[in-house]
């Protein structure tokens, strides 16, 4: 009976195992696993909390509006958002739907969002517009980086000086030597229309004008909150080094935190691929089902509400980035 009885509890016990499919786990740079409340923590306790997504994940976009109502559930008026989806040449048309001026169908039907905005990143705009949050449009007018994707960032000169207020400041400083400039300067067959090395510069004009308008919109004491493909501040690199160098010009110490997004066929440890990429590594099933197919535009680069609401979430039932720029009549342009 003893061992009918062990037997039973194995059969029970590998049962309950098969049966728990969680939609996502977290990790610290260690690859140690860490709960929820962990990431909360240290996002509440940052300046800057970079939230590196998959762009066409759904546990990312779940998870970023959980993190950004319970962010503002601690920092009520001092949370302050902005997200690379959306453009600095939009930011006019933002604040306009954010303080009620124009209808949401307005706004929608004149701004520059990506195939995936009413799914993804409305929620974000939505729950930011509803309890009086300022949202920053932070990324590079498209054309502009299609500029520096055909005639390098020499082709910034031939801009005039008030669309130079929408971009990062020029000249540029470029640092072909980080990591994730290096392999889209390395990568091949971009194509008769795109030099690789021009779509690493134009990478960095994206990355450098975010960080830029980051820094410009906050304030000492707010905590600045952006949604971003995870590539952009991977192992800390693109994002994360130019808001370093600018806030290098202040007295003031940041305390960034990055969030990197990967997926796994298991994800029940962390691959040591993926170690290191953030401070917090979202974990996903590389099965995960997709709010949308990336366009030919879109190569992977990495492997494969109310105020009331209360502090802590529970856990879910349970890089996805690219470098390259279209031409200025592009309307698939997603990064």
């Amino acid at each position: 009976m003893k061992k009918i009885f062990l037997i039973l509890i194995a059969f029970i016990l590998l049962t309950a195992a098969k049966e728990d499919r969680p939609a996502y786990r977290l990790y610290n740079a260690k690859g140690k696993s860490v709960g929820y409340n962990d990431l909360l923590k240290a996002a509440a306790e940052s300046d800057i909390v970079f939230f590196g997504e998959i762009h066409n994940n759904p546990i990312c976009h779940w998870l970023e509006l959980q993190l950004t109502e319970d962010l503002f559930r601690e920092k009520g008026q001092k949370l302050v958002l902005g997200a690379e989806m959306l453009e600095r040449d939009n930011q006019l048309l933002l604040n306009e739907y954010l303080s009620g001026m124009i209808r949401k169908k307005d706004f929608e039907a004149e701004a520059k969002l990506w195939p995936n905005y009413k799914t993804d990143y409305a929620p974000l705009v939505d729950f930011a517009k509803e309890n009086g949050i300022k949202f920053v449009a932070t990324n590079i007018p498209r054309r502009f980086a299609a500029i520096v994707n055909l005639k390098g960032l020499a082709g910034l000169d031939s801009i005039n000086a008030v669309e130079r207020g929408m971009i990062a400041p020029l000249p540029l400083k470029y640092n072909p030597s980080l990591k994730c400039y290096r392999e889209i300067a390395e990568m091949t067959g971009a194509g008769p229309m795109h030099n690789t090395e021009n779509l690493a510069r134009a990478q960095a004009i994206k990355d450098a004008t975010m960080a830029h308008f980051i820094l410009k919109n906050r304030q000492e004491d707010q905590l600045f909150l952006h949604y971003n493909g995870s590539y952009h501040s991977e192992s800390h690199e693109g994002l994360v080094w130019y808001a370093t160098e600018y806030n290098k010009r202040t007295a003031v110490t940041l305390r960034i935190l990055v969030i990197a997004s990967v997926e796994q066929d298991t994800i029940s440890s962390l691959s040591p691929d993926n170690t290191g990429k953030g401070d917090f590594i979202l974990c996903i099933p590389s099965d995960m089902t997709k709010t949308q197919e990336p366009p030919a535009s879109m190569p992977m680069m990495s492997p494969a509400p109310t105020s009331a609401i209360p502090r802590t979430r529970p856990a879910a039932p349970a890089p996805a980035d690219t470098a390259a720029t279209e031409e200025e009549d592009s309307e698939a342009e997603e990064d």
